[in-house]
């Protein structure tokens, strides 16, 4: 991990660890984002008697602690593993992920770029922490378009290199919402009805797709960035298959229910 912070952590502050050295009494870790060294004792691992510690954690785990106490004169610092939540765990171990990922697109650079890893690292992150505390942060940023790099100074074929891998890297993942339609009528004009119908909801939005699977039957595809938008093309296709509905027809949709 290239991310490092100055100084110490604070009280209270949720820290990511790798377990280095286990006692009778006591678990010493890394703190990975400080490279400083903390201390859990027995009584701060996990509520109830233990018996042996080694149950609980072994040397070389990546953990997540709470700062308890830090002694800023001598440099020692106490933590906890049973105070940290499963939502403050979850939320520190998607943090570290998403910054590792982003490390990932540095060390990929330097690599076609043929410079020195942590030299293109230092080089980056001095322009992008004057205003983020983290990489994965700013790159989030470039994705959305609310960031230029050579704006923030950064030298302009480095800022191209650097946000082209970033738009490729951080670009989100397509969220998938299928189901199916059924159409059936007897009215005389039943062909145009259902021509024009299908026409409708394929022209509801480029991220919806259409596939007929026979008597009068259609898989549909939502393909979106995230739920929310999908939904809303859900919510429109369903108000015109609503329109579809009189005394000789009948239209409905049901979504998978893995989705």
């Amino acid at each position: 991990m290239l991310y490092s912070r100055q100084g110490l952590p604070e009280e209270d502050e949720i820290v990511f660890c790798k377990v280095t050295k286990i006692f009778p009494n006591s678990v010493f870790v890394d703190l990975l984002e400080f490279h400083q060294q903390g201390m859990i004792h027995i009584s701060e691992i996990s509520p109830g008697r233990i018996r042996n510690l080694r149950d609980f954690v072994t040397i070389g785990r990546d953990i997540v602690c709470k700062v308890l106490r830090i002694d800023r004169e001598k440099g020692h610092i106490d933590l906890s593993l049973r105070r940290v939540n499963s939502h403050q765990r979850q939320e520190k171990l998607d943090e570290i992920k998403q910054e590792l990922k982003a490390e990932t697109v540095i060390q990929n650079l330097a690599k076609k770029l043929k410079k020195p890893v942590d030299k293109l690292y230092v080089q980056v992150t001095t322009i992008i922490f004057k205003e983020y505390s983290h990489l994965y942060l700013c790159f989030r940023d470039i994705v959305a378009g609310t960031v230029d790099l050579e704006k923030m100074g950064m030298e302009s074929s480095l800022a191209a290199e650097i946000s082209a891998a970033v738009i490729e890297k951080f670009k989100p993942d397509k969220i998938h919402l299928k189901g199916e339609i059924a159409l059936q009528t007897y009215a005389s004009d039943g062909i145009g009805k259902i021509k024009a119908t299908l026409l409708d909801v394929e022209r509801i939005s480029p991220t919806l797709k259409l596939l007929y699977i026979g008597a009068g039957k259609y898989k549909v595809v939502i393909e979106d960035v995230d739920y929310k938008p999908a939904e809303k093309t859900r919510e429109k296709m369903e108000t015109i298959l609503e329109r579809f509905n009189d005394k000789l027809s009948t239209a409905s949709f049901v979504r998978e229910k893995s989705e």
